[in-house]
């Protein structure tokens, strides 16, 4: 299944969470759903009743949505976290976490992960110094992020670095924003990681 590329808002209504998919809209409570937390349509403000299988179905599309993988990348993702010692579905949203597309977000350079997307595959963050254009490229404690210097004054960074001063970074980074660099310092405890998701639903999901 390729990945989703359709209306965000509309997505955010029916899945009934904000996915972060706005970006500056969603900062300024303009976005849809603050507007109409309900499912789009004529019946979106109906409480239809859910089955099982239904919420995990649902919390799986919240996680893919927000992340931006396809079913493929999803599902390798998770069968190696299943592989690990530990709580498969903590593990499985750090992985999500150390994705470098998801790092250049949470480290303010973007207002949605999806333009944070962008800028790795069009080739405008290094990583420890080398240019890395790879969205699924691990990111690991103690690396360097840093936006290559030609884009450094680019007006949408600088404009998501600013709105990101206002809400705050994530404990895990520590960003020089005036140089456009920072560094995953380590990896979140699950508990850190505020995201509208119950990723045990996924793990039942799978593990039928």
């Amino acid at each position: 299944m390729a990945r989703y590329t359709g209306p965000v808002e509309k997505l955010e209504r029916r899945l009934g969470a904000d996915l972060g998919l706005k970006g500056e809209r969603r900062l300024a409570g303009k976005d849809a759903l603050s507007k109409r937390p309900f499912a789009p349509g004529q019946h979106g403000q109906r409480r239809a009743k859910i089955s099982e299988y239904g919420l995990q179905l649902r919390e799986k599309q919240k996680a893919k949505f927000m992340y931006g993988l396809n079913e493929k990348q999803f599902r390798n993702l998770f069968k190696e976290a299943s592989r690990k010692d530990g709580n498969t579905g903590s593990i499985f949203v750090q992985l999500l976490e150390q994705r470098l597309d998801n790092v250049v977000y949470r480290m303010g350079f973007a207002t949605t992960r999806r333009f944070a997307r962008q800028l790795v595959s069009h080739g405008h963050i290094l990583v420890d110094g080398k240019r890395v254009d790879i969205p699924s490229y691990r990111v690991f404690p103690g690396q360097k992020i840093e936006i290559i210097e030609k884009s450094k004054e680019n007006p949408q960074i600088t404009r998501a670095v600013d709105l990101t001063a206002q809400t705050g970074l994530a404990p895990w980074v520590d960003v020089e924003k005036d140089k456009k660099f920072g560094l995953f310092t380590r990896i979140p405890e699950r508990e850190e990681i505020q995201i509208p998701i119950e990723e045990r639903f996924i793990v039942e999901l799978y593990s039928k």
